[in-house]
């Protein structure tokens, strides 16, 4: 017996040394069924018209970041999304504007109402990102202003007289622009997704995809999905968060077809067989912007908006949140931010790519 006993604590000691693996969302039990065949009739299938009403008053929030080099569209891209004009007018600089010389991050506001339903829009977009001859570390802004929400709400759901409805500014989406290069990923574009992805959902997007042949496109696409698998980047919808065989079903689909989307944006609108469509005029023809056969916009579209978005807030809220709230509560002693002596966490130092 007493000869087992420093082996005990040896395994102990070296069970200290293992890693946390990052927290999963927990996936809630099936309720065991009972008779369904009620007496009578009861009212649970209102609650989803009880939801409705109150999300038609309140509405909701959706912040969505782009980033990528000047001239990729992004701008346009975005605009295209909501069909409005939510983000500034081109990404790109006329020849009186500076280049910045640092990342500037620029968030603007609207509120969009379709079928009495409200949202409030914030686009925040990053000028300056990867348009300088050394790119060295120039996602660390983009990381900082991340971390800086994820701080702000923290701050707001610590108070004791908190408010009802905290405003949330969190980054629930960022839009990756790629270069339509048809060659590889740069090593600034793996190291942005490398460090980002454990920050923010990230959509990897490949821009102005009418510069390729759809055979080019085909290639291109598959190229930057093994690229991505091959330096262990997760992109949303990560495989670590499908809560069951329906989503994962799902999301295989997407991370395996769909990723990245090659899409082509216009807010210009063009006569085509006699119905008004989104679309790029070319010399040999339209690119129209809603059709499968031209461009992936309409996927992209019905991903981020008509099927993901709550769940783009969820796994915010439920994964990327709480890694921030419990790593700042942890180096703070269990303290509230504000009580310690700590800062907000700062930009993860990275290495610079070769």
């Amino acid at each position: 017996m007493s000869k087992g006993l420093p082996e005990t604590r040896t395994d102990a000691a070296m069970s200290e040394l293992v890693p946390e693996p990052r927290p999963k969302p927990a996936v809630p039990m099936k309720p065991v069924s009972i008779n369904s065949n009620l007496l009578g009739y009861i009212g649970i299938d209102t609650i989803i018209e009880q939801m409705r009403k109150k999300t038609m008053k309140t509405g909701f929030d959706f912040n969505i970041m782009v980033v990528g080099q000047s001239g990729l569209g992004k701008s346009t891209l975005v605009n295209t999304l909501f069909k409005s004009q939510v983000s500034r007018k081109a990404s790109s600089w006329n020849r009186e504007e500076k280049i910045p010389k640092t990342v500037e991050i620029k968030a603007i506001g609207h509120v969009i109402e379709e079928g009495g339903v409200k949202m409030k829009l914030t686009v925040i977009d990053t000028p300056g990102f990867g348009d300088q001859i050394n790119n060295e570390n120039c996602w660390e802004p983009i990381e900082k202003y991340i971390n800086e929400q994820y701080e702000k709400f923290l701050k707001e759901e610590v108070n004791i007289a908190r408010k009802k409805r905290i405003p949330d500014t969190r980054v629930h989406c960022c839009l990756y622009f790629i270069s339509p290069t048809g060659h590889s990923l740069r090593p600034l574009d793996l190291e942005f997704m490398k460090h980002l992805s454990k920050v923010v959902n990230i959509i990897p997007v490949i821009a102005k995809a009418d510069t390729m042949t759809l055979e080019e496109k085909s290639e291109f696409k598959q190229r930057v999905r093994k690229e991505l698998e091959a330096h262990g980047i997760e992109f949303y919808p990560q495989k670590e968060f499908d809560e069951d065989l329906e989503d994962k079903t799902e999301n295989d689909k997407i991370r395996q077809e769909s990723m990245p989307f090659a899409v082509v944006g216009s807010d210009k609108e063009y006569q085509v067989n006699g119905k008004r469509v989104l679309g790029r005029k070319t010399p040999w023809g339209i690119i129209e912007v809603e059709n499968l056969n031209h461009c992936e916009f309409a996927l992209l579209r019905d991903f981020v908006i008509r099927t993901h978005l709550q769940d783009l807030k969820e796994v915010t809220h439920n994964i990327h949140y709480e890694t921030y709230r419990a790593k700042r509560l942890n180096d703070n002693g269990g303290l509230p931010p504000g009580e310690g002596l700590l800062p907000p966490v700062p930009a993860t130092p990275c290495p610079t790519a070769e």
